[in-house]
C-alpha cells in the first residue's frame, strides 16, 4: 500500500491553518521541524488523505491541504486503515509509527460550524518519528510493516 504526499504544511501557533510549505525536515522524536505541533509526545506529525479533504469539499466548502491543522497531505492512501504500530517510509528516508488515528474535538473549529463536520477528529492520523529525513511534495509513502 502506498500513497504520495502532496502538501507539506507548518503553523507557528497551535490551533490554527498551517500553510503548505512544500518541504519539510522529520526530526526523530520530534515531529517536522519549525512546526508548533512537533515535540516529545505521541502525536508529532499529523497526516490526512486529500480525499477527506475532497469529502469536505463535496459539502460545500472551500479548504485546502493545511486548512485541518494536518502537516502531512497524503494521496491514495487509506490512512485510517492503517492501525496504530504500522511503521511507514516517508520519502527516501524518513520513518514513522502511527500512533493515533483520529482524534477528539474538545473545540469545534470554524470548519464545523460551516459544514457541521470535520473530517480530522475521524480520519486524520498521527505518527511519531522514528528517523528523521527531508520529506517533500510528491514524495512517497509505503507502508512497511503493516501491523
Amino acid at each position: 500500500m502506498a500513497g504520495k504526499i502532496v502538501a507539506v504544511c507548518t503553523s507557528e501557533k497551535k490551533g490554527t491553518r498551517k500553510r503548505n510549505v512544500g518541504e519539510g525536515m522529520l526530526v526523530p522524536d520530534h515531529g517536522l521541524k519549525g512546526d508548533a505541533h512537533a515535540g516529545e509526545w505521541h502525536r508529532q506529525v499529523s497526516l490526512l488523505a486529500l480525499e477527506s479533504i475532497e469529502k469536505m469539499r463535496d459539502k460545500g466548502l472551500d479548504v485546502h491541504p493545511g486548512d485541518f491543522a494536518e502537516n502531512l497531505t497524503t494521496e491514495g492512501i487509506v490512512l485510517v486503515d492503517l492501525p496504530v504500530g504500522t511503521r511507514v517510509k516517508i520519502g527516501a528516508e524518513a520513518e514513522g509509527e502511527v500512533t493515533q488515528i483520529g482524534k477528539v474535538c474538545h473545540d469545534r473549529c470554524a470548519i464545523y460550524y460551516q459544514a457541521g463536520d470535520c473530517v480530522m477528529p475521524k480520519e486524520g492520523i498521527f505518527i511519531k518519528v522514528l528517523r528523521g529525513g527531508q520529506v517533500r511534495v510528491g514524495d512517497m509513502v509505503d507502508v512497511m510493516q503493516y501491523v
